[in-house]
């Protein structure tokens, strides 16, 4: 049973990151305010659900909350920057996107820098939650906007590059994903900082 909050009476932001471990593409991020007394029996880890589920609650999620913002740090930028700091940049992108300040942050996993919003010179408070996504309901609600926007981006992406299964492994490594790899070579999209070549 997902928690609601961790603090009750304010409002608490929950973040989460999809797409840390493909070969191509975007890491996408999303940050989620939700009603004290929100409730969906349905709600869980993105991973725990299906495609079907998640599309079915992200419209639920994009209504009901109190505010929520979607973002992405690019394939070039995580070469720059590492992937860890790019997935700790687009959760903090996205809070950016937030129309509500909030007063506490969740982070889905072990790793944060402090979150200064512009204007401001206090970071707000965070606490990071490892295996957040299955605890609290705002990092599962985060969660289902990453991966459901990445997928949706990753699907374009497929037009243009249709040689690498992205509509089905959405960059991940797949054997098909590396077999398109050595025979086409690496597309714009893809992390030159990752190992391409099949382990």
């Amino acid at each position: 049973m997902l928690r609601p909050y961790m603090i009750s009476g304010i409002m608490e932001a929950g973040c989460d990151e999809a797409g840390r471990g493909p070969l191509a593409g975007s890491v996408f991020a999303a940050a989620v305010i939700l009603p004290a007394d929100f409730s969906n029996e349905i709600l869980n880890d993105s991973k725990q659900l299906t495609d079907h589920q998640r599309r079915a609650l992200r419209p639920i999620i994009e209504k009901e909350s109190v505010s929520w913002g979607v973002a992405e740090v690019t394939a070039e930028e995580i070469d720059h920057m590492n992937i860890l700091n790019a997935s700790i940049l687009a959760m903090q992108r996205a809070l950016d996107k937030l129309t509500v300040r909030p007063q506490h942050i969740l982070i889905d996993g072990n790793r944060w820098k402090p979150y200064i919003p512009e204007g401001e010179v206090m970071a707000i408070a965070a606490d990071t939650v490892v295996h957040g996504d299955a605890t609290y309901m705002s990092i599962a609600a985060a969660s289902i906007l990453a991966k459901t926007y990445r997928d949706d981006y990753m699907l374009r992406l497929h037009e243009e590059y249709p040689d690498y299964g992205w509509d089905n492994n959405k960059g991940y490594p797949t054997a098909a994903h590396y077999a398109a790899l050595k025979q086409y070579g690496p597309t714009p999209y893809h992390r030159k900082t990752f190992n391409l070549l099949h382990p």
